[in-house]
């Protein structure tokens, strides 16, 4: 999704839409990327991450985490809002692929949930301090055998 989100940004969108009708539940990676897509497209001239298709469940854990500071849960006044269903009959599924370093890409989220809302910090801190650990350590690693 961010390699995705990414490509798009690139190309001058400004709006991503993340439909979760058919998810039943988000890790925090998942929504630490969220974070990572909605903080950059905020930086831009009407920039914004929306979300559609939220159940109570991911409502609530995006709430929890602060991200409802970041995005727009369900806005009303979408512009695509009136065609959802048109829009999910012809979406495909993404093609990108892209090796990712997965201990980078799970530390680098649930960082941005942190730089997102502090009372994040105490949730996230042991993740954060065995993933930072992990890093090090490959750092220290490769020296060694440089």
């Amino acid at each position: 999704m961010k390699q995705w989100a990414e490509t798009h940004v690139a190309a001058g969108r400004h709006c991503v839409v993340v439909d979760l009708e058919l998810c039943t539940g988000m890790d925090s990676t998942f929504m630490g990327t969220m974070a990572g897509i909605a903080i950059r497209l905020a930086k831009l001239p009407d920039g914004v991450l929306q979300v559609t298709g939220a159940n109570d469940k991911n409502r609530n854990s995006l709430e929890d985490l602060g991200l409802s500071m970041l995005l727009e849960i369900e806005p009303q006044d979408a512009v695509w809002k009136d065609n959802i269903t048109n829009i999910r009959n012809s979406l495909k599924e993404c093609s990108i692929t892209t090796s990712v370093d997965r201990t980078q890409h799970v530390f680098d989220a649930h960082k941005l949930l942190c730089d997102a809302d502090e009372s994040n910090d105490e949730k996230f801190s042991t993740v954060l301090d065995v993933l930072e650990a992990e890093l090090e350590n490959r750092i220290q690693q490769g020296r060694q055998s440089s």
